[in-house]
């Protein structure tokens, strides 16, 4: 039996649209965005970034997820994963009685024609979209516009007989489900993490390896069969839509200067092509913070979201470069006025530090958050803050 997919919502956005803005809006930060992003308390200012929170492919997601809950409300719904980086929109969905697959890995291969799956904002694996439709069962798909972008254009590099290099985090769903396109539509994959390891894959294109040694350290992020003496002559640029959007450029231009340095210019487009595939939603939160940091007399910053989320963790990495940044996951990281518990930028465990408010005089703090931190929690966030700086 063939599944059913819905791809564009289920016609229910006015039954659920109460629901969401009851559960993720914020007058208070509302009330911010329209005095200009500024905000005033004693001896407080916050400046919110111009961009923040909830992107469209984010906003879409969850709303497709309430529909389908209120479309089947006597069916077993199910998500494959997370649908989003942030544990306060799961903690929600799983309160309306929506499963997590990925917690019950065995659930899969006992899905039927009755059950209702939600693929999330990442994507899927062809591999598992595959299974669920030999299930079955019912299919939400979610899966963002910006990712659908570079999948297509992944796909041209296989028609093309270029190797997909993705940067992007390996173990990531969605690097993970874009990798997998390139494998179904017959092509290679290699996926980098970072500058560093660009340079390791530019270093071979120019002047060739131990190829043992080279499929050594990236045992873990390339395609089967993966052959860099073979692979690494034709090459298109892909990337997670989450990562830093300058170092996703800067990779761009060291694999074509390699390229260049190889073949020769005349003959670089036999050898490298690059489709835009930054999300629009992605910059605009950098661009924005960057322009906050900027512009405005901050002493701190504060980053709100997920700690498993990459789009937010390069919020923090931006801000980071320049001031004191706290990435927090929710409002009960503002311990006290003297102490804060966050994840510092570029490690994976949480701390806790001392002394981290200004303990008299005006201060400033800039915030921003994740594009998957709804605007009800950055509104806690603001509100715990403001009673902190009065308890001093």
């Amino acid at each position: 039996m063939a599944s059913l997919i819905f791809r564009k919502g289920l016609d229910l956005k006015d039954a659920v649209s109460g629901m969401l803005v009851e559960n993720y809006h914020s007058a208070l930060v509302e009330q911010i965005k329209n005095n200009d992003f500024v905000y005033k308390a004693g001896r407080l200012t916050v400046h919110l970034a111009r961009e923040f929170g909830f992107c469209y492919g984010v906003d879409r997601a969850v709303d497709y997820a309430y529909q389908a809950r209120q479309r089947f409300p006597d069916r077993r719904v199910y998500l494959t994963g997370e649908i989003i980086h942030n544990p306060h929109v799961n903690d929600r969905l799983r309160s309306m009685g929506i499963g997590f697959l990925s917690e019950e890995p065995d659930r899969t291969q006992h899905l039927g024609p009755e059950d209702v799956v939600i693929l999330p904002a990442f994507g899927v694996t062809v591999a598992l979209l595959q299974r669920l439709e030999a299930r079955g069962s019912t299919l939400i798909d979610t899966t963002c516009g910006s990712v659908l972008n570079v999948w297509k254009n992944v796909r041209r590099y296989c028609d093309g007989g270029y190797t997909s290099i993705i940067h992007g985090k390996a173990w990531h769903e969605e690097t993970r489900a874009t990798a997998s396109q390139a494998v179904e539509y017959g092509g290679r994959f290699l996926v980098v993490l970072n500058r560093a390891e660009a340079a390791k894959v530019c270093d071979y294109i120019r002047d060739g390896g131990i190829s043992s040694a080279f499929l050594g350290y990236f045992r873990e992020a390339v395609s089967a069969g993966f052959d860099p003496d073979r692979d690494l002559i034709r090459i298109g640029l892909a990337n997670q839509t989450t990562m830093l959007m300058s170092e996703s450029l800067e990779i761009g231009d060291m694999l074509k200067t390699a390229m260049i340095d190889r073949y020769g210019e005349s003959s670089l487009s036999e050898h490298f092509q690059a489709f835009d595939t930054i999300c629009s939603a992605t910059q605009d939160r950098q661009d924005a913070v960057v322009a906050l940091l900027g512009q405005k007399p901050i002493d701190l910053m504060l980053v709100v979201g997920g700690y498993n989320s990459s789009n937010t963790c390069n919020l923090a990495r931006i801000c980071g470069a320049s001031r004191p940044t706290f990435h927090i996951s929710d409002p009960d990281c503002l311990i006290s006025a003297a102490e804060i518990r966050y994840r510092p930028v570029g490690t994976s465990a949480e701390v806790t530090a001392q002394g981290w408010l200004p303990p008299t005089g005006s201060f400033g703090v800039g915030l921003t958050s994740g594009a998957s931190t709804p605007d009800s929690v950055v509104g806690a966030v603001i509100d715990r803050l403001t009673g902190l700086s009065r308890a001093q």
